[in-house]
């Protein structure tokens, strides 16, 4: 399974050639750094050039064991196919346009809230002389005594803390790549806000499936337009050449008058 640690840039759109837009989340994928090859086919790699001074002795002494420049974080990656060693780098080429691909982040963080927004639980009524019960939460169905439990389930829906959770967003599909600028769009959204750090590993369940786009880039724009001034030459070219005939068959008409006059 291929894999590669990037950050959210933030999201955009494209158009192909149908002219329908294709929403995309970029990711700036720079250059992961191998430091460590570990067993089961796992890899740490290193993801972010900083300066020493914001690393540890002994982060920094890894990045020095290896020679190369300190990264700002280091992760594990799991089930990583290919043969890296220490010092080895790879990037966005690894994936290709069309491919299927799974994002994994964390989503955004909403603090500690209510039952309401947390779980799109039905408010209360708004009436008069109800006093504020609206945003209440209500009975959590769980009586006193008897068979009853005195206790809350594990995994009841109430008031808590909402987001900052790992998230998998499945099927998603590379639509174009800019090796040069270390960039990948991915269409669709992915969880997490702008820059924060996300994976890109191979589609669990489309892994050998592609789709690809006509995406209209600056190329075929040029072209077009390349193509559309052709257009408007070869229009003037007809218009220019109806009048030549035209002129052409006023001259012809003027010479056979002249030859039956002098007859």
């Amino acid at each position: 399974m291929k894999k590669l640690f990037g950050r959210k840039i933030g999201m955009t759109q494209l158009f192909d050639t149908n002219g329908k837009a294709i929403t995309c989340t970029i990711i700036q994928a720079q250059p992961n750094l191998v430091l460590e090859n570990k067993p089961n086919n796992s890899i740490k790699i290193g993801y972010g050039e900083t300066k020493e001074n914001k690393l540890n002795k002994p982060e920094v002494g890894v990045f020095k064991k290896i020679g190369v420049n300190v990264r700002k974080n280091i992760r594990t990656l799991s089930n990583v196919e290919g043969n890296y060693k220490p010092g080895d780098e790879f990037g966005v080429e690894i994936f290709k346009p069309g491919e299927y691909v799974d994002v994994q982040g964390i989503t955004k963080g909403h603090g500690y809230t209510g039952a309401i927004k947390r779980w799109n639980f039905k408010i209360g009524c708004l009436s008069h002389g109800h006093g504020y019960p609206h945003r209440w939460q209500g009975s959590l169905a769980f009586g006193r005594g008897g068979n009853a439990p005195q206790r809350v389930y594990k995994g009841k829906k109430m008031h808590g803390r909402y987001g900052h959770e790992t998230v998998t967003i499945q099927n998603l599909n590379v639509v174009t790549i800019f090796p040069e600028q270390n960039l990948i769009l991915i269409k669709g959204a992915i969880p997490g806000p702008e820059g924060s750090l996300v994976v890109i590993k191979t589609s669990f369940k489309k892994a050998n499936q592609f789709e690809t786009f006509n995406i209209i880039t600056k190329e075929i724009q040029k072209t077009i337009e390349s193509l559309n001034l052709s257009f408007e030459d070869k229009d003037f070219a007809k218009v220019v050449n109806d009048e030549v005939e035209k002129e052409q068959i006023i001259e012809e008409t003027k010479k056979e008058i002249e030859k039956e006059e002098n007859k």
